[in-house]
C-alpha cells in the first residue's frame, strides 16, 4: 500500500525544523496553512493526516473514508473530535514530553519578569523616569524574591513536574493542585480551593477539556487572597479572559503572564488586549513551546509516530479502547 500523507499546517513549524524522511512508499502533500473550507478537499485522498491546530470535526471526518490515522503535531488534541475518530476507526497519536525544557523555561521567564517588575521598570525608563531621577535608582514598583514563596501548579504531568523542579531551585515551596471539585484529595496534592488561597504564584499546565474550560473565573479569582501572579502557558480556554482582566484591574491578582488566548490569533476585541500597556501584564504569542530544540524533537517524534502506525505498532495513541 502506498500511503498518502497530507500535512495541513506545516507553517506551524519553523522552516529550520526538518522532517526526517519516511521509510515506506508514500505521497507527501504539505500545505503551509489550510482554511476551514479547504480541509475536506485536501484530505479527500489522504490515508494519514498531519495537523497541528487545524480543526477536524465530525462533519469533516465522516466524509473521509480513506483516512486511517491522524498524527497530531502537538500534545493537545482539543481541535479533533476524538469521539468521532473512535467511532470511525481512525487512530490518533500525539506528541509527548517534547517541551519539558522550553515551556518551563518560558514559564519562569514570565514569573521572574513579573515578580521583579521588569516590564514596569522598562516602561519607566522608556518614559524617561530614570533619566529624571534624583539618585542612581528609583523604586516605582515592588520587587520581590521567589525564595520562600509558594508556587501552586495545576497539572502534574511532565511539564508541571519540570516547572516544580525549577521552582525548587529558586527556593520556592511547591504545591500541586487537586482537580477542581474533587471529593477526595490525593496524597501529595492540595485541595483546589486551598491552593487558590495560599499560592503566591499559580501556573497552569493542564489540558483543555470540557471540565477544565474556564477553570479560573470570577469565583476562583475571588478566592486568591494572597494576590498571586497567574501564569498560563497551557491553553487559553482554561481562564475566563474577562474575569482575568477584572481581577488584574481590581488588584485581586498582582500580575498575569499569558502565552495563550482563547481564540488564536486574538480578535481585536479580545479583553486581554486592553491590558497591553499595564506594567504587570505580559502576553506572548503562543511561543512557550517553540524553541528550536523542542520543535525538532517534535518533528522527529511526529515521524516516529507515523512510522509506528504504518508498521502496525502504533504509539502515543490518544484514543484507547
Amino acid at each position: 500500500m502506498i500511503h498518502t500523507l497530507v500535512f495541513l499546517d506545516r507553517a506551524t513549524l519553523k522552516d529550520t525544523v526538518k522532517l526526517p524522511p519516511l521509510s515506506f512508499k508514500h505521497n507527501w502533500e504539505c500545505y503551509e496553512s489550510t482554511p476551514p473550507e479547504k480541509v475536506l478537499s485536501r484530505l479527500s485522498e489522504a490515508t494519514i493526516a498531519v495537523v497541528n491546530k487545524v480543526k477536524l470535526t465530525r462533519e469533516i471526518l465522516v466524509e473521509l473514508p480513506n483516512l486511517r490515522f491522524i498524527s497530531v503535531a502537538a500534545t493537545g488534541t482539543d481541535n479533533i473530535d476524538l469521539n468521532a475518530c473512535k467511532e470511525l476507526g481512525i487512530a490518533v497519536s500525539n506528541i509527548r514530553d517534547y517541551a519539558i525544557n522550553t515551556v518551563p523555561e518560558h514559564t519562569f521567564s514570565l514569573i521572574l519578569a513579573l515578580r521583579r517588575n521588569l516590564r514596569g521598570y522598562h516602561l519607566d525608563v522608556a518614559r524617561g523616569e530614570w533619566q529624571r531621577a534624583d539618585q542612581f535608582c528609583f523604586f516605582n514598583h515592588p520587587i520581590n524574591d521567589l525564595s520562600g514563596q509558594t508556587l501552586g501548579i495545576v497539572g502534574s504531568g511532565a511539564i508541571g513536574q519540570a516547572v516544580a523542579d525549577l521552582a525548587v531551585s529558586f527556593g520556592m515551596n511547591v504545591i500541586f493542585s487537586e482537580k477542581k471539585g474533587a471529593h477526595q484529595v490525593r496524597s501529595s496534592y492540595t485541595a483546589f480551593d486551598d491552593m487558590l488561597r495560599c499560592a503566591d504564584v499559580i501556573s497552569l499546565h493542564c489540558p483543555l477539556l470540557p471540565e477544565t474550560r474556564n477553570l479560573f473565573a470570577d469565583e476562583e479569582f475571588d478566592k486568591m487572597t494572597r494576590q498571586p501572579i497567574v501564569i498560563n502557558t497551557a491553553r487559553g480556554g482554561l481562564i475566563d479572559e474577562a474575569a482575568l482582566v477584572n481581577a488584574l484591574k481590581t488588584g485581586k491578582i498582582a500580575a498575569a503572564g499569558m502565552d495563550v488566548a482563547e481564540t488564536e490569533p486574538p480578535k481585536p476585541d479580545n479583553p486581554l488586549l486592553c491590558l497591553m500597556e499595564f506594567p504587570n501584564f505580559i502576553l506572548t504569542p503562543h511561543i512557550a513551546w517553540a524553541s528550536q530544540q523542542a520543535m525538532q524533537t517534535l518533528a522527529d517524534q511526529l515521524v516516529v509516530n507515523i512510522e509506528a502506525f504504518v508498521s502496525g505498532q502504533p504509539r502515543n495513541l490518544v484514543i484507547v479502547d
